[in-house]
């Protein structure tokens, strides 16, 4: 393998990152209305990449200020039909070889959004501004792999005779909200199992009356906004100073993103109570038929109540009560240990290296970077986890 200092040396990252902007925009030049547009004809949900989302989450959220936008236009050049957020491989990963990845958006989804109506072709003309930017490969992360998205990038890539390669993949949970939520609680948990969540909440009913709340409205979101950060915060999240709030970037970022949303009926947040005092609170997008569960927080002092876990209970009912949801995506991580018994949906997600041209080293010399991180990255999970222990 070609050293990748070598590399840097022979072409320096700031020079390759230069190279490839000509073919990409800063996102905020891309016009809010044709985004939203397509967003509404997009072949595969993606609540993460709607512009009032991403463009929060570029301007001020921590590591992910700055991302550019690959678009394609048809062929009038008025109507947007597919739109990649991006950043270089060296802004991604500081690895200072030609290649762009997808902008991580917060939220564990970076499928693309592509005009249902003429998938191929904004598949195929996003690839080539990928290419006209200079990059030799595309890398997305977290996608849903067989999803429309991704299919119709395959079929683009097909007629160069090209295949993307998975890089790693992960299996994550949904919830099949077209279903009576009480036959999936009970064949995800059972009966004897449900018997003692009924008692636990009926425990906490002895702290106030336990109740169920969406805030819809930007007037009724924003202080339910409040009440999640101060709840996130104070538990394991604060302790390890992950919570939102944590971070004027972050903090500024989703008090911005989320009325945002709620403007256009894209974002709620749901609240448990007992009696005034807020136990459990989350954040949910919606864009189109999906449901995409962002972020929970919950008030430890409950924790034997297991606020949370009653939290999603509520959450699955409200879903399946509601016909403009078909499913619900969990955006959790692998063998998650609080959702992944309750909503028994699965789906693939994947990180994909995707060759923008034929018998192209270059592309090899990618793939064996990103190989050679995954491993440094695993040795040093490893490592902190004897730590831990």
């Amino acid at each position: 393998m070609v050293d990748i200092a070598h590399q840097a040396a022979i072409n320096p990252a700031p020079a390759r990152d230069a190279a490839m902007t000509h073919a990409r925009v800063p996102l905020t030049a891309v016009d809010p209305g044709r985004w939203r547009a397509l967003a509404q004809r997009a072949i595969e949900p993606n609540g993460y990449y709607l512009p009032g989302w991403e463009l929060a989450v570029s301007a001020t959220a921590r590591d992910r200020i700055g991302a550019s936008a690959l678009r394609a236009y048809d062929g009038s050049s008025t109507r947007l039909i597919g739109l990649m957020p991006v950043v270089s491989l060296w802004r991604a990963w500081k690895i200072p070889l030609p290649a762009l990845v997808s902008a991580h958006p917060y939220g564990t989804l970076c499928s693309p959004l592509i005009d249902r109506d003429v998938s191929i072709e904004a598949s195929m003309r996003l690839l080539q501004q990928a290419r006209d930017g200079g990059a030799h490969a595309l890398i997305l992360r977290d996608v849903a792999l067989d999803g429309a998205a991704m299919a119709s990038l395959k079929e683009a890539l097909g007629r160069r005779s090209l295949k993307p390669r998975v890089l790693s993949s992960y299996i994550r949970a949904s919830l099949d909200a077209t279903r009576s939520a009480d036959e999936l609680l009970h064949e995800a948990l059972g009966a004897k199992k449900l018997k003692e969540l009924r008692r636990q909440r009926h425990r906490l009913e002895q702290h106030g009356p336990v109740t169920f709340e969406v805030a819809r409205k930007p007037a009724e979101i924003r202080p339910a906004l409040e009440a999640f950060l101060q709840l996130e915060a104070s538990g394991w999240k604060g302790k390890r100073r992950t919570a939102l709030i944590q971070d004027a970037g972050d903090a500024t970022f989703i008090r911005r993103a989320v009325p945002a949303l709620a403007e256009t009926a894209q974002c709620e947040i749901i609240t448990l109570r007992a009696g005034t005092t807020p136990v459990a609170a989350g954040i949910v997008l919606r864009h189109q038929d999906r449901a995409f569960f962002f972020k929970l927080g919950i008030d430890e002092r409950f924790a034997k109540y297991s606020p949370g876990v009653q939290l999603t209970l509520a959450l699955t009912r409200h879903l399946c009560a509601d016909p403009a949801i078909a499913s619900a995506d969990s955006t959790a991580s692998a063998n998650h240990p609080m959702i992944n018994p309750i909503w028994r949906g699965r789906f693939a997600i994947a990180d994909v290296l995707i060759p923008l041209r034929r018998h192209d080293p270059m592309v090899a010399l990618i793939h064996g970077a990103l190989i050679a991180r995954g491993l440094a990255r695993d040795a040093a999970r490893g490592a902190i986890h004897l730590l831990r222990s």
